[in-house]
């Protein structure tokens, strides 16, 4: 049974795509924090104290973040968190009005080169439209990818499903719909 539960949650997963700005992909990336170490030999910065990560409607922020670019010159962020502060991202999503997909987790690591976020260790995510939730989903590991338009939600930190090693939830909130105008009634006739 917990295999057949989990099997239709990763069903719904895949059919329930979360679409990204594709736009983002073509902004620069800034970068806020408090202190910061560079290796330009490694090509490795290090930035601690309330980093702040912007890419167009991305927003990736943590108490410590370690950012390395590869020969290509594309940019692998791991993003850490602290006791009560988690790592987080939000990253407005393609399409009509004021869609978003936001999370969190004791690890985010994102690569510009993939547009891929994987949440690590109590990772949550959220899709907002017009500001309110439509569903949320958590688990140990949730890897989100805004090009393929999908999520996938895994029970353990090492990103694979392990019989035993715990389970996720999904809450899809009801879907709001407009009420009918209630029929017009005409007044009875007053008798003279």
């Amino acid at each position: 049974m917990k295999k057949l539960i989990l099997s239709a949650t990763m069903l719904l997963l895949a059919v329930t795509a979360a679409h990204a700005e594709k736009a983002d992909a073509n902004k620069p990336t800034t970068i806020k924090y408090d202190d910061l170490q560079i290796d330009d030999v490694k090509q490795i910065k290090t930035l601690i104290g309330n980093v702040i990560l912007t890419r167009g409607t991305l927003l990736l922020k943590s108490p410590k973040a370690v950012m390395t670019t590869d020969a290509e010159g594309y940019d692998f962020v791991v993003l850490t968190s602290t006791p009560g502060t988690p790592a987080t991202f939000r990253q407005k999503r393609d399409g009509a009005g004021d869609q978003w997909v936001e999370g969190e987790a004791e690890r985010i690591e994102y690569s510009n080169k993939t547009d891929l976020v994987k949440l690590f260790s109590k990772a949550k995510i959220r899709r907002l439209e017009g500001g309110r939730l439509s569903d949320e989903v958590d688990g140990e590991f949730i890897s989100y990818d805004s090009r393929k338009e999908q999520f996938a939600v895994k029970n353990s930190v090492t990103g694979e499903s392990k019989p035993g090693a715990g389970r996720g939830t999904m809450v899809i909130q009801p879907t709001i719909r407009p009420t009918a105008p209630a029929a017009a009634s005409t007044p009875p006739a007053t008798e003279k």
